[in-house]
């Protein structure tokens, strides 16, 4: 079975190649706007980092194609953020609308998107054919792909492994607390014992002494 490379490729990989390719569309353009535009309220600046007009737009476009049908609102949703309210609690704001707008209308302008509007379905935007295959014809080299999943294996066994350390040091402590507790309980019982002779030793010399005080008194 044939499995797409936005679900084989790492969502980070997958979206720095798809914002490449979104490069070479003419259609989609950052307008000049975009460098002064925050993302939503809970930001206090726009966005610094480089591309990031096509970045944005190669992560909504992975989500349509992972949700199928998807609108502004839910996008809004997804790229939201918490906005920090000085001594009040941080409270969750929806990001922008302009600019997830903007995206989708540069994308149906590319037929790479199309309305869905039909009675008791779902409404928003949705990939084309043209939009799917273009979306399923995102690849990156095999060799890199490879050291991504070795690296993931490694990280994976490096991971089970500290996991079985763990694991080995609480049973190392837990042995060391049962020596403990042994060697105090051995400790305690040898007192005990200690204690018990001396008590009976001591009794023993008081008998003794009251017998030798009544054959005394006999003898006189």
């Amino acid at each position: 079975m044939k499995t797409s490379p936005v679900y084989e490729i790492p969502a980070d990989k997958y979206n720095q190649q798809l914002a490449s390719a979104l490069k070479e569309i003419p259609e989609f353009k950052e307008p000049e706007w975009a460098i002064f535009v925050k993302t939503g309220v809970a930001k206090k600046r726009p966005p610094q980092e480089k591309d990031f007009w096509y970045k944005r737009a190669a992560s909504i476009l992975r989500q349509i194609y992972i949700n199928k049908i998807v609108g502004v609102s839910k996008l809004r949703t997804r790229y939201g953020s918490k906005k920090n309210r000085g001594m009040k609690p941080e409270r969750f704001k929806k990001a922008s609308g302009k600019i997830i707008r903007t995206i989708l209308q540069q994308a149906e302008a590319a037929e790479l998107l199309e309305k869905q509007i039909e009675p008791g379905k779902r409404a928003g935007r949705k990939l084309t054919v043209k939009g799917k295959e273009f979306l399923d014809g995102i690849k990156i080299e095999k060799k890199e792909l490879t050291d991504i999943s070795k690296n993931k294996e490694l990280h994976t066994t490096e991971h089970q492994s500290n996991k079985v350390e763990d694991v080995e040091n609480i049973e190392n402590i837990e042995i060391e607390n049962i020596e403990k507790e042994l060697a105090k309980e051995i400790t305690e019982t040898e007192e005990k014992v200690e204690e018990h002779e001396i008590t009976q030793k001591q009794a023993d010399k008081e008998i003794k002494e009251e017998v030798k005080e009544e054959m005394k008194e006999v003898n006189n």
